[in-house]
């Protein structure tokens, strides 16, 4: 082996061993991985490799109950938010505002991007009013949030993040700051480690966030989803508030991933909360077997026939054949409307086929003829149950009335 080639060899497991004194240092954003050399009060401190360091708040290290979940050799998994300018130290996790002091420690954490924490005093015209280190700044409308907040005030009394983005003058300084520039690099740190485990088939905590009458929104971690209405539940859903609420934290499951394309910042991402629950379908023909004596909810009616709810995801067909008692009918709303609650019979459960056949003619089901005269609405009134004969039953009832 040549001289060259040893001594190339030799770089290369240098380059293994020391890798970060062979590439850049680490900008905002990007997620690094180093062990803890030492634990104080407030702050850790991570060997990043070569002559890099990092500096971690503890609250980052501690679970809900405030203890430590790490210790000195641990390795450790941060994102870089920052670096102090006169350390050069990396500022690692989520570095919350801190309070300053006067107007040089406002410009130190200007200069630097760093967070500043400051309470919302006033909702004025155009934005908000937040006092900063004893100073007065100003947060835009469009800066208050990510998203559109339609009244400001509900951030009044609050203690938030901000980070400043101009500063000007004086002991009176012109001083402008934004909590939606946090939120978003908040998120596209999110949204880098969502898209690591982003795939088809993946299932994923989010948050209900909005509201279409096609689907609902959904925060998975930074990136936003769609579920349509028919991927909600397996019964019928019409609007998506039916079965959600903004805000409320869901399991879901990823169907699509579309690209971004044509001017389209994110990927279109299609999710189903339905995928993850119990398929109703799958042992219907043991909870309905044939002769079984239902009840449900006329939910659809079309010319062959009429559906009826039997439970959310189930619908049995009651076949125009079987509405009229031996009589021809021309459409199922001769003696059913749509919200009629109505007991039937089994015919038969075609799982593969996903349907079940009804009739309301309970002769069939239980051999008795005299039950055979018309379908049975029952009808709830208050606590009352009252049944009532379909209108060809009752002209029949009718007619042997006068005849007696």
């Amino acid at each position: 082996m040549s001289s060259t080639e040893s001594f190339e060899d030799l770089l290369r497991q240098f380059d293994r061993a020391q890798p970060g004194t062979r590439q850049g240092e680490p900008k905002v954003g990007d997620r690094v991985q180093g062990t803890l050399v030492s634990i104080g009060e407030d702050f850790a401190f991570v060997d990043l490799g070569g002559k890099t360091e990092g500096r971690m708040e503890i609250a980052a290290l501690r679970n809900a109950e405030g203890e430590l979940t790490a210790a000195v050799g641990d390795s450790v998994e941060a994102a870089v938010t920052g670096k102090d300018a006169d350390s050069g130290t990396l500022l690692l996790g989520s570095q919350h505002g801190h309070k300053y002091h006067g107007i040089e420690e406002l410009q130190q954490a200007f200069s630097q991007g760093l967070p500043v924490h400051g309470q919302v005093t006033g909702a004025v015209k155009g934005g908000l009013e937040v006092q900063i280190a004893g100073l007065r700044a100003f947060c835009p409308a469009s800066q208050a949030d990510i998203r559109f907040v339609e009244d400001l005030a509900e951030f009044v009394g609050q203690r938030l993040d901000f980070r400043i983005t101009k500063l000007e003058g004086g002991r009176r300084p012109n001083l402008v700051v934004s909590r939606r520039a946090l939120l978003e690099e908040e998120q596209r740190l999110r949204a880098e480690s969502t898209r690591a485990q982003l795939k088809e088939g993946a299932v994923l905590a989010g948050t209900v966030t909005s509201f279409k009458d096609y689907g609902a929104f959904v925060d998975i971690g930074g990136l936003e989803g769609m579920v349509h209405v028919s991927e909600l539940a397996f019964g019928r859903v019409t609007h998506p508030s039916e079965v959600l609420r903004v805000g409320q934290p869901v399991e879901v499951a990823v169907l699509r991933i579309e690209p971004a394309q044509g001017g389209r910042q994110q990927e279109k991402i299609a999710l189903s909360i339905r995928a993850l629950a119990r398929d109703p379908w799958s042992d219907a023909d043991q909870r309905f077997p044939v002769g079984t004596r239902v009840a449900g909810t006329v939910s659809r009616l079309q010319p062959f026939g009429a559906f009826v709810e039997l439970e959310p995801g189930i619908d049995g067909l009651v076949h125009i054949s079987e509405l009229g008692a031996g009589r021809r009918l021309n459409h199922p709303s001769e003696v059913l409307k749509i919200g009629d609650r109505v007991e039937a019979t089994v015919l038969g459960v075609d799982l593969e086929r996903r349907r079940i056949g009804l009739t309301l003619d309970q002769a069939k089901g239980s051999g008795d003829p005299a039950e055979a005269a018309m379908p049975v609405v029952a009808q709830d009134r208050g606590a009352e149950r009252v049944e009532t004969l379909g209108s060809f039953g009752a002209l029949l009832k009718e007619s042997l009335d006068k005849r007696r």
